[in-house]
């Protein structure tokens, strides 16, 4: 039973870990655009000059 004064605060600050990771991430633009990068392996490359 004393395991879980351990275990339940570390659950809760891990969670809390990724949440602050996943709202950072999102306010940073990490998400604004999720369709073109599945598109940008089709595009050509720019020929390479000799």
């Amino acid at each position: 039973m004393s395991v879980i004064y351990i275990v339940l605060p570390l659950a809760i600050v891990l969670a809390a870990a990724a949440l602050l990771a996943f709202v950072r991430s999102a306010r940073g633009g990490q998400f604004d655009d999720l369709d073109t990068p599945k598109y940008r392996m089709l595009d050509d490359d720019p020929p390479v000059k000799p």
